[in-house]
């Protein structure tokens, strides 16, 4: 018999869902394209909709959540509109991308693993993002910038206000 879903979703975000379980049933492998598809909709992954895809495709919770966690692709809290992400990898570390870090911190007032409370910015601190020649780099959603120096993040962060 199948558990039913007692939780927080609306009727619309559960109907997103099941058109997103449906659309990869019977694919091996599905998982990760249903949880994308589910990160792209709802801009986050949130612990109702994994248990409603845990009940939908069998597929445990607990590898589900596995999953979420385990790739920085994915978020159990909702993002903001722009994502910040400052990478500390070995090569920017030593080229001052803590400076970096710090200073986009003051400018958004937020820290890193946090989000704005308007919904504006998520801010996270990376490991190697793979532009190691670029180095120190951040992106914001898709765009990348490299060779920074705290002088330079005030700029960038203006074009995203």
């Amino acid at each position: 018999m199948a558990e039913t879903v007692q939780d927080n979703l609306t009727s619309e975000v559960r109907s997103q869902l099941k058109q997103i379980v449906d659309k990869h049933s019977g694919q091996k492998e599905s998982i990760i394209m249903i949880l994308n598809e589910t990160q792209e909709k709802l801009g986050y992954v949130p612990y109702e909709a994994q248990r409603y895809i845990a009940l939908e495709t069998g597929i445990p919770l607990a590898e589900i959540y596995g999953i979420v966690t385990f790739y920085s692709r994915f978020s159990l809290k909702p993002v903001g509109k722009y994502k910040i992400s400052s990478c500390l990898g070995t090569a920017c570390y030593v080229k001052n991308a803590q400076a970096v870090l710090e200073r986009i911190e003051e400018k958004v007032g937020i820290k890193a693993g946090e989000t704005s409370a308007d919904g504006k910015y998520s801010f996270v601190a990376t490991r190697c993002i793979g532009a190691c020649g670029l180095a120190p780099v951040i992106t914001i959603n898709e765009d990348v910038y490299g060779r920074l120096t705290p002088d330079d993040i005030d700029g960038i962060i203006e074009k995203y206000k």
